[in-house]
């Protein structure tokens, strides 16, 4: 037989996709976000953000729905048609974009029905600056993922799709700047085509969802709010834009219409993967940083409402937990409502659930190493576990993924351990910390917080505090002042700029207490009635103390410090059996308060001489 040879092998055209690609590598899903430092914070109470809950499947109504935002590359390339050349590239750059682009708009014509192909000639056309021809190519991509709405086959691409669709809508109308907010005729253009758009096909709501969510992480606040606002009353169906509504008021500060948002959503649907979620967060962020002190009384008086909303919470979130048990962020938030009503043991077993469930979520192991600190500082023991916590907050900075860690709360998390362990070093003379040490490192982490954001007055206060802890209240009140310069309507800041000036025994503490009590809310004006009372005894204006102390428990009942200081004002008018009951309040209020035992063991004493 003759041998027979193998046909030669057909040679085959390959477009190079890999020069100067577009914004994606053809996989579905949105390449990776930048880092977002306004994320955050909190780590242990983040909202969750609804993007879309049309687009997932039928097994996942009760999760959470992440968002990322795709960044947009800046090196665009100007070209108008196909056959048109790129001015300004060299020729071979020319040829193959050139090339790229052809190849792409030739396989959408040869596969119409090509989710895909659409989908990745929008991207060429996003990548060359026309936002026009890339948003008719992700409608065409997006028409053909909907083609059976019961069941978006491929979720992920559509969730790209709408991401880049969004995008092109702000490049048509903004260009290629995102940093600031939109200008009166830039937000009317846009809101003009939302209500049309929508109004014609109302599946496009999606689409301005998610770019009200592009506004939102790019800090453009208020043109987020006014997109998902237009589009809440445009598709007053589409529960998402309400849920990303009431997040977008959390982040403005404006508390009171996030709540309206959130118990309408709660209204309209239970079972919507954010409700639960984001209304707890809500109330943790409303109520969970107030604190009647120690001893004060949270069930009676101004406080009753923060324990009311901290059950309200918990109820929200063991719901969201039953509904979705593997969400280690809603255990973490679950932990942080049971903190804040004095249950740390549930506390703790919730965050050690949410370390099970995924060992490497790095808000959990952030939420485990502050829980360890906490329990620290109020056990006053300085043992491994701030050491833990130290090792675990510096793994956070090491290890944690940047897009998903905020580097200036990871700072502060670390400063935090080590400020805790020289404190507490420092009053019971540990034998086995080097107080220099402890303190080298407590000065330098504080430090760091503050060089990794400058304008965050938080990492200021603190640094302020912690110098009053180490008794150096000169450097505490320049470290207070430059935290009022950046935020100077901080009621906490002013109390304790004072407080630095009372034991620096400046006269112009005086002064600064009462701008406290002007910026304070009702929930804080307790504890600054009483050190003015403090201040006011240290002066021997007994009359003004009295009043000030007795306006601080007409607040507060049961607030300790000042039933002790009452007690001793008191004593100083020789009024020994009124002494006798404050101190004994004071210590039925808080038992630890070793400043009450002592006193009462005095005014005992004295009372039985006279």
């Amino acid at each position: 037989m003759p041998e027979t040879h193998p046909p030669p092998p057909r040679p085959v055209m390959l477009a190079d996709l890999n020069f100067e690609p577009a914004e994606s590598d053809g996989e579905d899903r949105p390449p990776t976000p930048a880092p977002n430092p306004a994320a955050a914070a909190a780590a242990a109470a983040a909202p969750a953000v609804a993007a879309d809950s049309s687009t997932k499947s039928g097994n996942e109504e009760g999760g959470l729905t992440k968002t990322v935002i795709a960044t947009k590359d800046t090196d665009t390339v100007e070209c108008e048609d196909v056959d048109q050349h790129c001015q300004g590239a060299s020729a071979p750059r020319e040829e193959k974009v050139s090339n790229l682009k052809a190849a792409l708009v030739h396989v959408a014509r040869k596969m119409p029905k090509n989710a895909h192909a659409h989908f990745m000639l929008g991207l060429m056309y996003q990548r060359l600056g026309q936002a026009q021809k890339a948003i008719a190519s992700y409608e065409k991509s997006t028409e053909i993922l909907l083609q059976d709405e019961e069941e978006v086959r491929r979720p992920d691409l559509l969730s790209s799709v709408r991401i880049h669709h969004a995008q092109c809508i702000l490049q048509a109308s903004m260009g290629d700047s995102f940093d600031e907010e939109l200008e009166t005729g830039e937000l009317d253009d846009i809101l003009s085509k939302l209500k049309s758009s929508v109004e014609l096909d109302h599946r496009q709501a999606a689409v301005w969802n998610i770019l009200g969510l592009v506004l939102l992480r790019g800090g453009q606040i208020q043109s987020a709010i006014s997109v998902l606002s237009s589009l809440t009353a445009v598709a007053p169906d589409y529960l998402d834009s309400l849920a990303n509504l009431g997040v977008a008021y959390i982040q403005s500060g404006d508390l009171e219409l996030s709540a309206k948002c959130f118990q309408e959503l709660l209204l309209k649907d239970q079972n919507h993967p954010a409700a639960l979620v984001n209304y707890a967060v809500l109330l943790l962020c409303r109520y969970g940083s107030l604190s009647a002190g120690a001893g004060g009384n949270v069930s009676t008086g101004p406080y009753v409402h923060q324990k009311e909303a901290l059950v309200v919470a918990k109820e929200c979130l063991l719901a969201a937990v039953k509904a979705d048990p593997r969400a280690a962020s809603v255990w973490v938030n679950l932990a942080n409502a049971y903190y804040m009503d004095g249950e740390h043991k549930n506390s703790k077993r919730c965050l050690e659930q949410a370390a099970k469930l995924e060992p490497n979520h790095m808000p959990a192991r952030y939420a485990i190493a502050v829980h360890r600190i906490r329990d620290a500082v109020r056990s006053q023991c300085s043992d491994d576990q701030l050491l833990w916590a130290a090792n675990e907050m510096a793994t956070v900075l090491k290890e944690g993924d940047p897009s998903a860690v905020d580097t200036p709360i990871a700072w502060a998390g670390l400063a935090m351990a080590h400020r805790a362990q020289h404190e507490i070093a420092a009053v019971y003379d540990t034998e086995n910390i080097n107080l220099n040490d402890a303190e080298e490192r407590a000065q330098y982490t504080l430090k760091q917080a503050i060089q990794e954001d400058p304008d965050d007055a938080v990492q200021w206060h603190q640094l302020g505090l912690y110098n009053i802890c180490m008794t150096r209240f000169s450097r505490s009140v320049n470290f207070l002042k430059a935290a009022l310069a950046r935020s100077p309507d901080c009621s906490y800041a002013w109390s304790n700029l004072g407080i630095a000036l009372q034991l620096s025994d400046d006269p112009s503490s005086e002064t600064v207490y009462k701008r406290a009590l002007v910026l304070s809310s009702t929930q804080q004006l307790h504890a600054i009635f009483s050190n003015l009372g403090i201040l006011y005894r240290q002066h021997r204006n007994y009359e003004f103390a009295r009043k000030m102390l007795l306006r601080s428990l007409e607040l507060c009942p049961g607030f300790a410090p000042a039933s002790n200081n009452l007690g001793l004002v008191f004593v100083a008018e020789g009024r020994w059996e009124d002494a006798k009951s404050c101190f004994e309040k004071a210590l039925q209020s808080d038992p630890l308060l070793d400043a009450a035992k002592s006193n009462l063991l005095k005014v005992l004493t004295l009372s039985t001489k006279q």
